[in-house]
């Protein structure tokens, strides 16, 4: 599937977040605009804090399972 928008690039950060939570293939098993909207709405915080609120928000969620920016979410079967 082909995204509409730009894709955007993991930072270090996130990628060692992933790692160090144990959730890199949670994070890799999501569609591939979940993905990049995740890692645009990180990168989109211009604060620091923000940014590190957005990642705690998006580990959070892959962790659940079911969850997509604060909404419900199912994988296809």
């Amino acid at each position: 599937m082909a995204l509409k928008r730009d894709l955007h690039p993991m930072p270090d950060f996130v990628r060692e977040a992933l790692l160090e939570h144990g959730l890199t293939g949670l994070y890799e098993a999501r569609p591939d605009y979940q993905r990049n909207d995740y890692l645009r709405w990180i990168a989109s915080a211009k604060r620091v804090e923000t940014q590190r609120k957005r990642l705690a928000q998006m580990l959070d969620e892959l962790a659940q399972g079911d969850v997509y920016m604060r909404m419900a979410w199912r994988t296809r079967s």
